[in-house]
């Protein structure tokens, strides 16, 4: 007998309502929840798979310890921690707490307690040492935030917006990131339909682009340029936004002496694109009354992250891209604090030098967090003993695989969090399986807390939803939810836990909120736990409950006028963003720095059947789109090469060569190798990459052209030569 259950997708960070239909005690299909509302009954691919990721015969349902001779073997949960916290007292002893390193990777989102716990965990022990994939993924924006300053009401939103940019990204297929994530392609439709402009740049012509009123297609890596050509035409034809610049901004004039070299003819030229759509483009943006530009991954693994990111706010803040006093906020959120929206400007603040340092490149703790492109170089300095690895795998995910690999292998302990023995798995000494989806209760408000991604990922209107767990662990297992990990080794470790509220200072104004104590004596439910995390919220988690299929609180708060006293202003003339500007008028194209031994450009891309790493081993989501990432090029360059689609070929960069496997792909432009990332295992497993892929991270190296405040380095628009393999 088949029974459904509302619940949460846990795939990916969009939070989806869904139905579960449940046959025995197992999930065997999942849909879209029509009956909830803002989402339409939207589920993707992806989340349609979650009965296949549960049921997974290859997920793992015990603890692994590897042994002496590199063989895992089950180990009981308790006695792993045990283990693992006597490894830790031992290595704090010696070295230090700084010497234990905590990474959280993008599979910490769908799971609101994980972060927090793992958080609160290396606080408790002492160490700085704490990294995310932000700033592997788009580390930009909180550099940009940092460097330009906060409006304290927010900005303009995708639901009445007249026009629209996207910089390097794919909503439709990565689902948000640069436009609402809930149900994105009717939102696309339905604004497209009301009259709204899109503006895409982007070297391919993707599923967004093709849609777009004004699509530039640019050689990769010219993005500072194009936004400094925009912005030059802005201001030459005075398009800007007088009265709210006069008011709100500083710079304007050290921005125009830094843009007013990017003539739009000199820039269309370096960077391979009519003039005329480039002028275009910057007099629609300008020209509209209401929308925003966002940047992606593509735009931030692109090179100059930060300028990027900083050079997209400039362009929003010279229109005057913001929420005025007396205009409604669109989402004053639900399970986050009260918001107390002012029409005022939040300081600019220090982006790095924000106190811990790294041994290498004079990096160290930035407005984006700890660099997590020099960790790998801090575990093989000997600066770091011990990793914890959860929601990601730094293996495939990481820069310049080689290197991490080679310290993930110096480290004396590591302790990866997994469902399955992944590449990072492979490399543990502890591999820890944690309970998944319908196994434990989540609520909404991890999704609310990002943002810093508002409105253009974070969630757009109101909503608020709980989701109970409805269905048991497969017997015999020995599975903890991730935040039990964190809490038992803190017990052991005789640790006092505080979480932490993850109000952002790019978000709105917001009422503060201390950190929760935990009690360490009773174990507390999950239950209590997101009570703890949501404590002072504008509704309670308990109000929320009473909505199974989730429901919009809405609130209509007004933005308050500025206060009489405010004197801070945006800053679109920052220093170090300008002089950075001038660097770019002075290098040679990214056209010119890929040519002779490396003539053609390696671009990330999305899938909309994976999730990084994740899915690419499901059964439905291999049928969707495959076992391995394919290296797409233009048809026109695989007939000069003399390839055929599905031919072997090596592709090389100066840091590293892969396998890969070419198929054609008419939307990019010529010159272009289009792969996706986080794909392939470890390379001395000599795996084939037909069924593994392959892994662009080893193409790259943390020392090329990495951003002076995040790290990141170039990971996207790669100079690679392309040859048949023998």
């Amino acid at each position: 007998m088949i029974t459904q259950r509302a619940s949460i997708c846990r795939f990916c960070s969009a939070g989806c309502p869904i139905v579960v239909d449940m046959q025995n005690g197992r999930p065997v299909r999942v849909t879209g929840n029509k009956a909830s509302p803002m989402f339409d009954g939207f589920c993707c691919t992806r989340g349609q798979a979650l009965p296949e990721q549960i049921n997974d015969p290859q997920r793992l349902l015990l603890p692994q310890k590897r042994g002496l001779d590199g063989a895992y073997r089950p180990v009981g949960s308790a006695q792993a921690l045990d283990e693992i916290a006597a490894s830790i007292d031992r290595i704090v002893a010696d070295h230090g707490p700084r010497s234990v390193a905590l990474y959280l990777g993008t599979y910490t989102g769908p799971y609101p307690a994980a972060g927090p716990f793992a958080v609160g965990f290396a606080r408790g022990l002492g160490t700085p040492m704490i990294f995310t994939s932000m700033t592997i993924d788009q580390p930009g924006k909180d550099i940009a935030a940092a460097l330009l300053g906060g409006w304290e009401a927010g900005p303009q939103v995708f639901a009445n917006a007249d026009v629209w940019m996207v910089v390097g990204g794919n909503p439709l297929v990565s689902i948000g990131l640069t436009m609402p994530a809930q149900n994105p392609g009717k939102r696309l439709t339905d604004a497209l339909a009301r009259g709204m402009q899109l503006i895409v740049i982007d070297p391919r012509r993707t599923e967004t682009a093709r849609r777009a009123h004004i699509h530039l297609q640019p050689r990769p890596g010219e993005d500072p340029a194009i936004l400094a050509g925009m912005i030059r035409v802005i201001l030459k034809e005075d398009l800007h936004d007088h009265a709210f610049a006069a008011e709100n901004v500083a710079g304007l004039e050290a921005l125009w002496r830094a843009v007013e070299p990017f003539d739009p003819a000199n820039v269309a030229a370096r960077a391979d694109i009519p003039e005329a759509d480039l002028i275009a483009a910057a007099r629609l943006f300008a020209t509209r009354a209401r929308g925003l530009a966002a940047g992606a991954t593509g735009a931030n693994m692109s090179g100059r992250s930060s300028l990027t990111e900083y050079l997209i706010a400039v362009l929003n803040t010279i229109c005057g891209r913001y929420l005025r006093a007396g205009e409604a906020v669109a989402n004053p959120g639900v399970l986050l604090s009260r918001a107390t929206p002012r029409a005022q400007a939040r300081p600019p603040r220090p982006a790095r030098g924000l106190g811990e340092t790294m041994v290498v490149r004079g990096l160290g703790m930035a407005a984006s967090g700890m660099p997590t492109a020099a960790l790998a170089d801090e575990i093989l300095a000997g600066e770091v003993k011990a990793l914890f690895s959860v929601g990601g795998n730094p293996a495939t995910a990481w820069p310049d695989q080689p290197r991490t690999i080679a310290a993930l292998e110096q480290l004396d302990l590591f302790v990866q969090l997994d469902i399955r023995m992944s590449a990072s798995a492979k490399l543990a000494h502890y591999v820890i399986p944690p309970k998944i989806s319908f196994e434990v209760p989540t609520a909404s408000f991890a999704k609310e807390n990002i943002e810093i991604y508002a409105p253009v990922f974070a969630v757009p209107e109101p909503f608020g939803m709980y989701a109970p767990a409805f269905m048991d662990p497969p017997e015999g297992s020995d599975l903890m939810e991730e935040w039990e990990v964190f809490y038992g080794l803190a017990q052991r470790l005789g640790l006092e836990l505080k979480i932490h509220h993850a109000n952002s200072v790019a978000g709105l104004a917001r009422a503060p909120r201390p950190p929760a104590q935990v009690d360490m004596k009773t174990k507390p439910t999950t239950d209590e736990i997101l009570e703890l995390l949501t404590a002072g919220s504008r509704i309670t988690l308990d109000e929320v409950k009473r909505h199974p299929d989730g429901a919009l609180f809405a609130e209509t708060i007004i933005v308050a006028p500025r206060d009489s006293a405010c004197e801070a202003r945006l800053n679109v003339g920052d220093e170090a963003m300008m002089s950075e500007l001038g660097e770019v008028l002075v290098e040679p194209p990214a056209a010119q720095r890929a040519a002779g031994a490396y003539p053609f450009q390696l671009i990330s891309r999305r899938a909309a059947h994976v999730l990084n790493s994740a899915g690419r081993d499901l059964p439905m989501l291999v049928r969707k789109g495959g076992a391995y990432n394919p290296a797409f090029m233009h048809p026109d360059d695989l007939e000069a090469l003399g390839l055929r689609a599905g031919n072997r070929v090596q592709i090389r960069s100066p840091h590293g060569v892969i396998t890969g496997i070419v198929q054609p792909d008419e939307t990019l432009r010529r010159g272009l190798v289009s792969m996706t990332h986080s794909y392939g295992d470890l390379p001395k497993l000599g795996l084939d990459v037909a069924q593994h892929g392959s892994n662009t991270s080893a193409l790259t190296s943390v020392e090329d052209d990495y951003d002076r405040f995040s790290g990141i380095p170039r990971m996207s628009a790669v100079p690679v030569d392309v040859r048949p393999q023998a």
